[in-house]
């Protein structure tokens, strides 16, 4: 492949960044420097500062990624307000398609900075021993960085999904005259491999520079989410229940009160489930182009939530409140309801919460590992999600309190017949003049109605965990599940086009993908 990347571009990221930390070197770098050695630990910590830059984009994380991975799916759609997103949600994109290519772009720009870092010789670093340990601290996170952009790029555009056998460009050096041709899926996948367990080695090693409490810095404990994210989408179950138990109590799931508030504003990078968020601020707000814009009620109106999903969620459940529905439109982002409120686009963009670390693990555990601890996993979550049930007996026959009560225990993943059994008991010990009504606590309800897991409950869960995260799409496709995919759209189409603007490059060996243009 060649390079679209440009040293104005790499300038103009860096010193957008300043608003990210005090300390960033708000200087351009000339072109000698960047084909070159880096050569003091500032340097270096602005170009992976850069790369942070380039990720909140509204072409990768700051909107369009996430998006793709909720608008393909069966939990949110497009609905092509202000005609965004339609080539996308009809599958009819072209070679030319501008999301295709400006993901594609913005990906191997950030690529591109941290390929600048890793390439970098520490022995010439200057400055003291704590500096260059530092500066090799910060080459690790590049490592991190660049192994993330390659597992984007080859979900997004890479054949695992669509019936082939290539994966993407993984070039591991920045030269902007090279021409490289895709690895195969599983050459990428050892490039992604690789990157994360250098990363892993360099950053242990240095660990005294490790700041886990800077949520928007790549922690040690962050790149360990990564790649058990990464290894669950392999299916390599024993080491994503490895990471887990790393992991394990180092932070908490967010209390049912403070659900709400985690996805403000003011929380950001505060919660207690917080791990790694990119941050954004008023300073670099993404204004129109964020993806509060494309979810909210009072923007663009695109993405909104399937109503089969809203009936997932029990009264009870106080992540149904997130959703709010208008004229029969289901909502994710409206007033002080919802993720990603900040009208400004100021959010910043959660790319793991603790959330996620329990579901992977007890997704893993339900594959070769111990049940038990998957359902201590999904417990720690049901607890902190779920309300208070009210028991009230009226008067005369009716019952219909005691079969709502059931119904909302059966939506939480209780078992019909565990839930007809429990609640039963209760009702039959009330009376409708002496003793008319009961409270069960969560506490009460969780030992009670939930002594098994399973997969299937581990798969409705993320669903209801993670709604509009950008993960719908790709835990669906690992799962060998299409059917969000339209029965008459060819199962190529699942992966995007490779962009003309790559593959017109003359001489270029990168090969498109079929059912396309190019």
């Amino acid at each position: 492949m060649k390079y679209i990347f440009k040293i104005g571009m790499l300038s103009l990221g860096m010193l957008a960044a300043t608003s990210c930390s005090n300390d960033f070197v708000d200087r351009e770098f000339e072109q000698s420097v960047i084909q070159g050695d880096l050569t003091t630990v500032q340097e270096i910590q602005s170009f992976v500062r850069g790369a942070y830059v380039s990720m909140r984009s509204s072409t990768y994380y700051g909107r369009d990624y996430l998006a793709y991975g909720e608008i393909r799916s069966d939990e949110m759609f497009s609905n092509g307000g202000s005609g965004y997103y339609n080539t996308v949600r009809q599958y009819t994109m072209l070679s030319s398609d501008a999301y295709a290519r400006d993901t594609y772009n913005q990906i191997y720009t950030m690529i591109g900075k941290t390929n600048i870092v890793i390439n970098t010789d520490i022995a010439k670093v200057k400055g003291t021993t704590a500096d260059i340990a530092k500066a090799e601290y910060y080459q690790g996170q590049a490592y991190a960085l660049r192994g993330q952009g390659f597992f984007d790029l080859l979900k997004l555009y890479g054949q695992k999904y669509s019936g082939g056998t290539l994966g993407v460009v993984t070039p591991t050096k920045y030269d902007p005259k090279a021409l490289q041709a895709r690895s195969t899926i599983t050459e990428t996948e050892a490039q992604i491999e690789s990157d994360f367990n250098k990363a892993l080695e360099v950053m242990t090693a240095k660990a005294a520079y490790d700041t886990p409490s800077n949520k928007t810095e790549l922690s040690l404990n962050a790149l360990k989410v990564l790649m058990s994210r990464f290894y669950l989408y392999k299916g390599d179950y024993a080491k994503v229940r490895k990471l887990t138990d790393e992991l394990y109590g180092k932070y908490s799931v967010v209390a049912r009160d403070l659900y709400q508030p985690s996805f403000d504003y003011t929380l950001r990078g505060a919660a207690p489930n917080a791990i790694f968020e990119l941050e954004v601020g008023t300073d670099s707000s993404l204004s129109t182009s964020s993806y509060n814009q494309i979810l909210s009620y009072n923007g663009y109106k695109n993405l909104v939530v399937q109503e089969s999903t809203l009936s997932l969620y029990a009264t009870n459940d106080i992540r149904r409140n997130l959703i709010t529905k208008v004229s029969g439109v289901n909502y994710l982002s409206y007033s002080t309801r919802g993720k990603y409120l900040n009208r400004t686009g100021a959010d910043n963009i959660k790319m793991i919460r603790y959330e996620e670390v329990l579901l992977n693990g007890a997704e893993a555990e339900l594959n070769g590992g111990d049940p038990a601890k998957a359902l201590k996993y999904y417990k720690e979550i049901l607890a902190n999600r779920l309300g208070v049930v009210t028991l009230v007996r009226p008067e005369g026959t009716s019952t219909a309190n005691l079969s709502a009560a059931i119904a909302q225990a059966v939506q939480n993943g209780a078992s019909v017949s565990a839930a007809t059994t429990y609640f039963t008991t209760i009702w039959n010990g009330l009376d409708a003049i002496a003793n008319p009504s009961a409270q069960i606590s969560v506490t009460d309800q969780i030992n009670n109605l939930y002594p098994i897991v399973t997969l299937d409950l581990i798969k409705a869960e993320r669903k209801k965990e993670l709604l509009g995260e950008g993960f719908r799409q790709w835990d669906l496709l690992r799962w060998g599940d299409t059917s969000f995919k339209p029965a008459t759209v060819d199962i190529n189409k699942l992966a995007f086009p490779i962009p003309r603007s790559e593959t017109d490059i003359a001489g270029s060996p990168v090969v498109a993908n079929p059912g396309y243009d190019n």
